[in-house]
């Protein structure tokens, strides 16, 4: 069987995740390791008419996580020069199967 928090996430967290502050709705915060980006989302309208939108993503590492995220959490990611940062709410926790989850989020302040 594979590893692949060992593996895969581990390594591709390590080569390409930012550092980020995630705040528990209960609990104390933490600090973890995440790949932010703006996720394409279909949205479907009334009478049939479907959109694409876009929604800012974090990826994670479930293994940094004492406890699975949940919606209401919050994350805190700090500016780069690839994108403005700020505090975000979890809004769904998308999980991978393999010991990842992306977690689609609201921006809540700057």
């Amino acid at each position: 069987m594979i590893d692949w928090d060992r593996v895969v996430n581990g390594p591709v967290m390590a080569q390409f995740g930012e550092p980020a502050q995630f705040q528990p709705a209960a609990g104390a915060p933490f600090g973890i390791h995440g790949t932010f980006h703006e996720a394409y989302k279909s949205v479907d309208l009334v009478g049939g008419t479907g959109i694409t939108t876009e929604m800012p993503a974090l990826g994670v590492r479930l293994a940094e996580f004492a406890v699975p995220p949940r919606q209401r959490d919050r994350v805190v990611i700090t500016a780069t020069n690839l994108h403005a940062g700020g505090t975000y709410v979890v809004k769904e926790v998308q999980l991978n199967g393999v010991g990842a989850a992306i977690l689609l989020l609201n921006y809540a302040e700057p």
